[in-house]
Formats: C-alpha cells, structure tokens, sequence
C-alpha cells in the first residue's frame, strides 16, 4: 500500500515538473507582456476573497495535469509542440520564450543542463575547489581551445556564474549524483552528502 502510495506521489512529482518545463517559458512569457501591457494588481482579488487557497491549488493541479497529458499523450504532445513552434516563431516573444525555456529546460526534464557535477580549482595557493556543472565539454568556438564550461551555484540563490576553465582544472564528482551535488552547493555545504558525518 505505501508503495502504491509513493508511486503515484512519484508520478505526480515528474509530471508535475514535466508541466513547469511546459508551462514555465509560456507562463513567464505571458506574465512579462502582460506586465508591460497593464497592471495585473485587479485580475483575481475577488475570486481568492472568497475562496482563499483555490488559485493555489488550481495553478499547482493545472501543471501537473498539463505536465501529465503533454508527457503521456500524442495530442498532448502535438498541442505542446504547436504551441511552442507558434511562441519560438513569434516576433518579439520569441527572444522571450526561447531564452525562459532553455533556462527552464536546463533545470527539469529531458534536455537537463546540470547533471554532470564537477569539483573546479579556483584559486592554487592556497588551494580551492568549488562544486559547480559541466554545462559545455568544449567552448573552442569562443577561442579557448581546452577549456570547458562549468555553471557554478550560488548558495541560497537561484543564480550563479558560468566560468570558462582549463579542463585540467576540472575534476568530474563521480560518487557524488548531480542532485546533491546541487543541494550541498545551494545550501552553502550546510547540506552534506548521504553517508557524510
């Protein structure tokens, strides 16, 4: 029974981020020429008067579902596929929705960015390492022939730096799997790893 449990709790969790890969880049689209457009202070006020809590469910419901049914079905897939053809081929959105997506795309789901965690030497005297993501194996086109491309978190942020670095100066975490070498990076080493006293 816990099993089951966990399993649909799993499912719902993958289709869930599979929905915010999908909707994220639209939503966030939508948000910031709605935005520019006009002030969105008075859409909803009186629905979340009377039922305080019902958006919330309602957005978190909506992604899973839309998640679900565009990883899942055919016609889901094509709605999905159309959708994004239609906003990556639209003048002035288009520069909005493919810059969110692939910065959303990057986090969750198929085309995921930072699952190759690395250890980089950023300073040698006195020795430092920092955890970071192997984002490009090769950036020679930039004119840097050896050099790689690591995404570097900061802790208790969502942003970072991406830094151009030797190879040699790159040490690939194999033990250690890219969740949580992201959590431990995040949290400012507070974090730890499984199996760490």
């Amino acid at each position: 029974m816990n099993k089951n449990i966990n399993d649909y709790l799993g499912l719902f969790l993958r289709s869930f981020l599979q929905g915010l890969v999908i909707i994220g880049p639209v939503a966030a689209t939508v948000w910031i020429i709605w935005y520019i457009v006009s002030s969105i202070d008075n859409i909803i006020p009186s629905i979340a008067e009377k039922f305080p809590g019902l958006i919330f469910i309602l957005v978190i419901s909506s992604t899973a579902l839309i998640g679900w049914l565009g990883n899942k079905f055919l016609l889901g897939r094509i709605l999905v596929d159309s959708m994004d053809y239609l906003l990556e081929h639209t003048p002035g959105i288009k520069f909005i929705y493919t810059s969110l997506k692939d910065v959303m795309s990057s986090f969750v789901g198929d085309k995921k960015k930072f699952n190759i965690p690395v250890l980089i030497k950023t300073n040698d005297s006195p020795e430092v390492w920092r955890v970071g993501f192997l984002t490009q194996k090769d950036v020679s086109i930039m004119g840097l022939q050896g050099h790689v491309s690591v995404y570097l978190p900061h802790s208790y942020a969502v942003s970072g730096w991406v830094v151009l670095v030797e190879s040699k100066n790159v040490k690939l975490l194999e033990n250690i799997n890219a969740a949580d070498a992201m959590k431990f990076a995040v949290s400012g080493g507070v974090a730890g790893f499984p199996n760490m006293l």
